[in-house]
């Protein structure tokens, strides 16, 4: 039972792979993010060009 424990303990995998799963979560959190901020200004920036060619008509 105590070799059990041992190896576990010394199992370095299961850490990396939280570790790892962590930093994805965090890059998609900061890609929402910008997508989330950004949305709104490409869209005012198309409306504007939309404006300017006489609205698609």
């Amino acid at each position: 039972m105590s070799h059990f424990f041992k190896r576990f303990a010394d199992c370095e995998s299961g850490a990396t792979a939280i570790e790892y799963g962590l930093i994805a979560a965090g890059i998609a959190a900061v890609i929402i993010t910008a997508v989330n901020t950004l949305g709104g200004t490409v869209t005012g920036a198309f409306e504007n060009v939309n404006d300017r060619m006489g609205g698609g008509q």
